[in-house]
């Protein structure tokens, strides 16, 4: 149960919860992880979700991200960018990837290219059902 839960209850948002996937992410915290993000994006999608931890819009996208996100590693890996630490690797992001930096954002690779892209309050986990096969 979360903070607000506490506050405002929570009884039926951990109803709602019971069967959830504790959501696991990578930290990206080194550009040469990319490499191994292309790698890993030709057997299943790759999630990079970009957080500026100075913006309340992002903690609050990343919050909801994080509390809808519902897939087993099996399906799909996802990977946290502090923007703020590590902006070389959002501008190598915005390069291999051929996307305009945006933060809060998702971006989905699939086959060392990215396929989706989101931000701001248009983030959400389930738009990536698309993506995940079987």
């Amino acid at each position: 149960m979360g903070f607000l839960d506490k506050i405002f209850g929570g009884n039926d948002s951990e109803e709602k919860n019971e069967n959830r996937v504790e959501a696991k992410f990578y930290t990206l915290g080194d550009i040469k992880l990319l490499d191994e993000v292309d790698e890993i994006s030709q057997t299943k999608p790759v999630v990079l979700f970009k957080h500026s931890t100075r913006c309340s819009i992002s903690r609050f996208a990343l919050k909801r991200f994080d509390a809808e996100f519902n897939y087993t590693e099996d399906k799909i890996d996802w990977y946290l960018l502090d923007l703020l630490n590590h902006r070389d690797i959002s501008n190598e992001m915005a390069h291999r990837y051929k996307v305009e930096h945006q933060s809060p954002q998702i971006i989905v690779i699939r086959n060392g290219k990215a396929v989706f892209s989101s931000t701001h309050d248009g983030i959400d986990a389930n738009d990536l059902k698309q993506f995940i096969q079987g």
